[in-house]
């Protein structure tokens, strides 16, 4: 017998374009508004700080001299196309997982996007106290940890033995 997309976790797939879209949206913006390298300051903790990220996580292997984008953007659509099936093979009533891959994928997409088109991945939220400074960062990232979050969430309100309820 033959399932409907809408009975399994693909139901959730419109969680990924708006990741897409916000994140989209929010670095056309970025990239429109502020020079590079350029400060708005937003809150005590927060500023908005335009920088290109030619690595992955905290500009991890940025200095490589370019094969690293490919190398980023072959991962990413790797855990695009494992999640959607993973999504595919979950029922839709299992919501915490589904809107964590959701989460995950629509990050993952949009930064693919940036590496794709621009050859890096724009970053510009900087959190910070006092005069220390966590890694810049952006709307799809958001996306990834948020997912991410989940996911561990979920392991622990769903031990592996125990079955989600359908719906």
């Amino acid at each position: 017998m033959r399932k409907s997309l809408l009975s399994t976790g693909l139901r959730w797939i419109w969680l990924v374009l708006v990741v897409i879209l916000v994140d989209f949206a929010s670095k056309q913006w970025v990239m429109n508004n502020m020079m590079l390298h350029e400060t708005q300051p937003l809150m005590p903790f927060l500023n908005l700080f335009y920088a290109h990220n030619y690595g992955a996580a905290f500009s991890f292997l940025a200095d490589k001299g370019g094969w690293q984008r490919w190398f980023f953007a072959g991962i990413a659509i790797a855990i695009v196309v494992a999640l959607l099936v993973m999504m595919y093979r979950s029922r839709a009533s299992q919501k915490m997982v589904n809107i964590a891959y959701a989460l995950i994928i629509g990050g993952a997409a949009g930064n693919l996007f940036d590496r794709a088109w621009h050859g890096f991945v724009v970053d510009f939220i900087d959190f910070y106290i006092g005069n220390w400074h966590f890694a810049t960062f952006n709307i799809a990232d958001c996306g990834i940890c948020i997912g991410a979050a989940l996911v561990v969430l979920e392991g622990f309100f769903s031990p592996s033995g125990k079955q989600a309820k359908q719906g």
